[in-house]
């Protein structure tokens, strides 16, 4: 591996990252709408693209719906950074909403196969999504303020601590090249 010699390189990465995580995650209001003006402007950006190729390809039969849905997203993204905590509390009640439903249909197809082996960690799993999703919906609009961040932040943590046992196994690894085979 050439790039076993880099293994610094990649846990400092991962410290960054862990570093980021727990400071999206200790202000997780500011990341939460951070991103959510992040998500209005994709939506601006993607419906301009829409509409544009709806009159690029006029001769098309869906040109007229391609154009209106383009709009719709332009309009969506502007009303999202208008009110970005609003926003936060729409999108998360998405979230929710998914949560209960995987949770309740997880819970259901464990109970059908209760016969096999490991049916009760998949109930549980369905249980504690249905549980996740109950407790946002029941604490909006205030989950949907910290709930996007907070999940920045974890996705940030999991990720710089998975850099970082990679460096650190690159490091005990042995290094040397790999013997070319004539």
């Amino acid at each position: 591996m050439p790039f076993a010699k880099k293994w610094a390189m990649f846990v400092a990465l991962g410290a960054v990252l862990i570093a980021l995580g727990f400071i999206a995650c200790v202000d997780a209001i500011s990341v939460t709408l951070a991103s959510t003006i992040f998500i209005g402007i994709l939506l601006i950006i993607a419906g301009a693209f829409q509409v544009a190729h709806a009159f690029a390809v006029r001769e098309w039969g869906g040109v007229l719906f391609s154009a209106l849905f383009g709009l719709l997203y332009i309009v969506a993204g502007g009303m999202i950074i208008e009110e970005p905590a609003t926003g936060s509390v729409m999108i998360t009640l998405f979230a929710a909403a998914c949560f209960i439903v995987v949770g309740v249909m997880r819970s259901l197809m464990a109970i059908q196969y209760r016969s096999l082996p490991g049916w009760g960690i998949v109930l549980a799993g369905g249980l504690i999504s249905l549980l996740v999703g109950l407790s946002l919906y029941f604490t909006l609009p205030w989950s949907g303020l910290w709930l996007i961040g907070t999940f920045v932040g974890v996705e940030l943590i999991t990720s710089g601590i998975g850099w970082l046992q990679f460096g650190l196994a690159l490091r005990q690894s042995d290094v040397r090249p790999p013997i070319s085979r004539l």
